[in-house]
């Protein structure tokens, strides 16, 4: 390996180095993202509010897609994004709810 292709390995290296601490934080805000949903789950139960909150959903979108925009990434995307998070919340806000978590 020549001495460019080694600093070139050494800078892909660094940089999926940087990726890999992205992605764990990324990892553990979604985490602390779910452990906010249980909580909330909690006092929707307390309170007998209805799990699942379609006015709500619309303003997490719009705000991802906000985001996008602002930032230069795909509206879409973040949509299809959230799209999964909001299923996997409303998954364990149902089961916090109905007392089995």
């Amino acid at each position: 390996m020549t001495s460019v292709e080694e600093r070139a390995a050494g800078s892909l290296e660094a940089l999926r180095g940087e990726l890999d601490a992205i992605d764990e934080r990324l990892l553990d805000e979604l985490r602390r993202r779910i452990e906010t949903c249980v909580a909330i789950a909690r006092v929707k139960k307390e309170q007998n509010i209805p799990m699942m909150q379609p006015h709500r959903i619309g303003k997490v979108h719009d705000r991802a897609a906000a985001f996008g925009t602002a930032h230069g990434i795909d509206p879409a995307f973040l949509r299809n994004l959230y799209d999964l998070v909001i299923e996997e919340t409303c998954r364990i806000e149902d089961l916090v709810i109905k007392g089995v978590s």
